[in-house]
C-alpha cells in the first residue's frame, strides 16, 4: 500500500488515472492532455503500471493503458480501514460523553 499512496500522491498520476478511469488510452493520447513531455508522462504511467493502478493491454505495436478497477477497489478498502477505525473511535467517545 505504501507503494500505491506514493504514486497517487502525485497530482499528475490521480490526473492520469482519472482520465484512464473513462476508457483505455495510448501513452500518446495521455501525453497529449498534459503539458509535460512524452517521455515525463510515460513515467508516471510506468508508475502506476508497477504498482498496479493501471493495467497495460498491447495491441501490435500500440499499448493501451486503463485503471486497474481491482488495484484500486484493494486500495480503497486498505484506506477505509481508517476511515472505520477513525468512525469506531468517534462512536467510542460519543457514547462515553452520553453516558456521563
Amino acid at each position: 500500500m505504501d507503494a500505491q499512496l506514493r504514486a497517487i500522491a502525485d497530482p499528475t498520476r490521480r490526473q492520469i488515472l482519472q482520465l484512464a478511469s473513462e476508457r483505455e488510452y495510448t501513452a500518446g493520447e495521455i501525453a497529449e492532455r498534459f503539458e509535460m513531455t512524452r517521455p515525463g508522462v510515460s513515467q508516471h504511467i510506468q508508475v502506476l503500471v508497477g504498482v498496479g493502478l493501471l493495467t497495460l493491454r498491447r495491441e501490435a505495436t500500440r499499448n493501451y493503458y486503463r485503471a486497474n478497477a481491482q488495484g484500486l477497489m484493494l486500495l480503497q478498502k486498505q484506506l477505509d480501514t481508517f476511515w472505520e477505525t477513525g468512525l469506531a473511535d468517534l462512536k467510542r467517545l460519543a457514547e462515553g460523553e452520553n453516558e456521563r
